[in-house]
């Protein structure tokens, strides 16, 4: 995903569904990291085809689908999950409630 940080890339979960003619052309993403802090809201799930790192929930954001540069590969289920949990959380919610 093209951040547009100082010609900088960087791998991204596309969390939103898929888009009608009638929307706009935008995914939203939650952006990985390697450089970790330590919060809450970097959630780290093993995926094979990224460096160690995080999941940053607090960076969560819409783009144009012409940033979106390539397809890395797809989360199993259980990290998705455990990402979109940590998600809730940031934006004040949970699957309990």
């Amino acid at each position: 995903m093209d951040f547009g940080l100082a010609g900088k890339t960087r791998p991204a979960l596309v969390v939103s569904t898929v888009f009608g003619d009638q929307d706009r052309a935008l995914i939203t993403v939650v952006p990985h990291t390697t450089s970790l802090r330590g919060s809450p809201f970097e959630i780290a799930v093993r995926v094979p085809f990224l460096k160690p790192g995080a999941f940053l929930v607090q960076g969560v954001t819409s783009f144009p689908t012409v940033r979106a540069l390539h397809r890395l590969g797809t989360l199993q289920p259980e990290p998705f999950e455990k990402v979109l949990d940590g998600l809730l959380r940031w934006l004040g919610h949970s699957r309990n409630e």
